[in-house]
């Protein structure tokens, strides 16, 4: 049995650029990440959510003065995978639910809900990478009668 190791082949695209530990830079990461996935031909929902909530905690939770976090989007088969890396290694994000007239600390909630699987990696102290990933296939064809009109049959 021979074969082609072509066929073996999984496109492996990634991007990944420093950020300064600010406002400033996680708006740019999600900039960025939008500019790269419509470069690549993919949605950008929930993708752009969960980079801005991601970036937004590193820049505000995991911000350490004097240095960066890191955005990194790898898009391996059919799953694209959203990492941001910061310098506050000792500080592992935990999702919690917050009062009802609280403004924040729903964040992780929210990458929960958006994502398909998510997680902490610690690195090579000082770091933690904080990740989401996402599956990118097509969605399913509706059926008929599944509140999709063009579905119903035509009368000709």
């Amino acid at each position: 049995m021979n074969q082609k190791t072509a066929d073996l082949v999984t496109p492996v695209r990634n991007f990944s650029v420093q950020l300064s530990s600010t406002p400033r830079g996680a708006r740019l990461a999600r900039l960025l990440a939008v500019e790269q996935l419509r470069a690549w031909g993919l949605p950008l929902d929930p993708a752009r959510h969960l980079v801005a909530e991601l970036s937004a905690n590193a820049a505000t939770h995991g911000r350490v003065r004097g240095r960066d976090f890191r955005l990194t989007l790898y898009v391996i088969g059919s799953v694209l995978r959203i990492e941001v890396t910061d310098t506050r290694g000792n500080h592992l994000p935990q999702p919690r639910q917050s009062p009802p007239d609280a403004e924040s600390g729903r964040g992780l909630l929210l990458v929960e809900a958006l994502s398909d699987r998510w997680g902490v990696s610690e690195g090579r102290f000082p770091r933690k990478t904080v990740w989401a990933e996402l599956r990118l296939t097509p969605p399913e064809p509706a059926l008929p009668g599944s509140g999709d009109p063009s579905s119903y049959p035509q009368e000709k």
